[in-house]
């Protein structure tokens, strides 16, 4: 008996957790690896900007006119389509 429902929480567990977890994180990774100058971004702390430049593990995105920031790879959480920042 105790066997059994040591199965189904760890099933559940793996569906209702683990798993969308790692996927979350294998679909940040890709976004992370495709970033490329010119590409517009949000990072997680809401600020919109154009990638000015890429290194390895930090990117500089240019949020106003003659105002770049530097981030970590990892504070990107989205890219916009084209023509988003000039909408705003």
């Amino acid at each position: 008996q105790l066997p059994i429902m040591l199965g189904i929480f760890f099933v559940i567990f793996w569906l209702m957790v683990w798993r969308p977890q790692s996927k979350r994180a294998k679909e940040h990774k890709n976004l992370i690896s495709e970033l490329s100058k010119g590409d517009e971004v949000l990072t997680n702390a809401g600020i919109a900007g154009k990638i000015t430049k890429v290194t390895d593990d930090y990117i500089q995105v240019e949020v106003a006119a003659n105002t770049v920031l530097t981030f970590q790879k990892a504070a990107i959480t989205a890219t916009l389509p084209k023509g988003t920042i000039k909408a705003i």
